[in-house]
């Protein structure tokens, strides 16, 4: 007789993915889905998605959600949690989104200690418009809009959201992380977790970074652009636990 050993997550969709070969995004979702069902929370969990390639992730989910407008899924998950503060809810958001048209919604809703929680994409480049410089793009990163690469001294350096919002009494857990390898993989599971307990406990605001790699923008292949990710991004970006109020869980 057959066993089932794995299954697919029931909170993940049956739909296949549609994002680019090489993007992390499908293995972000799958471990966000994991951990929904595995607390046991997928009937009062609600997905927010802004604009940009994570506008498709209410495609990917078997949850309630809505769409947000660019840079405002924060301000919309705190009505509708402070309207509902049964509802576990979370954004899912990537650089262009949190950390430029976003960056006050952010801040604010990290400050004021709102009891959400955030999965934030960082690949450090606008993926879904056409590849143009993110505030999370690195010093002589070519994109579109700094083909010579980025100047620091005409387009700033690349923001730090995480330390950034460190520094916040708010903030309950925090902390980047890679999916590179599948004991990082494990490791991003751990914490999207207890993102999503701090939230449950009441304890505050929840965030993870996950370095993503987009192979499209990058204008590389996949494997070249999982070695870019760690040898570059990770050392401008190095995964790190800032703020962890959960504890054991």
């Amino acid at each position: 007789m057959e066993k089932a050993i794995f299954n697919p997550p029931k909170s993940l969709s049956k739909r296949e993915f549609t994002y680019c070969p090489g993007c992390h995004h499908g293995i972000v979702h799958r471990l966000i889905a994991e951990v929904i069902d595995e607390l046991g929370i997928r009937e009062k969990t609600v997905i927010i998605a802004p604009v940009g390639c994570s506008v498709f992730a209410y495609e990917f989910f078997e949850l309630d959600g809505t769409v947000a407008p660019h840079g405002r899924a924060l301000a919309v998950a705190t009505g509708m949690k402070r309207a509902r503060p049964d509802l576990v809810v979370f954004t899912y958001q990537g650089d262009g989104d949190l950390a430029a048209i976003g960056t006050a919604e952010t801040i604010h809703a990290a400050n004021r200690g709102e009891k959400l929680t955030t999965i934030f994409i960082n690949n450090a480049v606008y993926g879904m418009t056409g590849g143009q410089m993110a505030p999370t793009t690195l010093i002589g990163q070519k994109t579109t809009t700094t083909p010579y690469g980025r100047n620091h001294e005409k387009d700033g350096y690349p923001i730090h959201i995480s330390e950034i919002l460190s520094t916040m009494n708010g903030v309950a857990y925090l902390e980047r992380v890679t999916v590179d390898t599948p004991q990082n993989v494990r490791s991003a599971k751990k914490a999207i977790k207890k993102a999503f307990l701090a939230q449950i406990k009441g304890l505050g605001f929840g965030l993870v970074e996950v370095l993503s790699a987009c192979p499209t923008n990058w204008g590389m292949n996949p494997v070249e652009a999982m070695t870019w990710l760690r040898e570059h991004m990770a050392k401008e970006f190095p995964p790190k636990l800032f703020v962890d109020k959960v504890g054991d869980g």
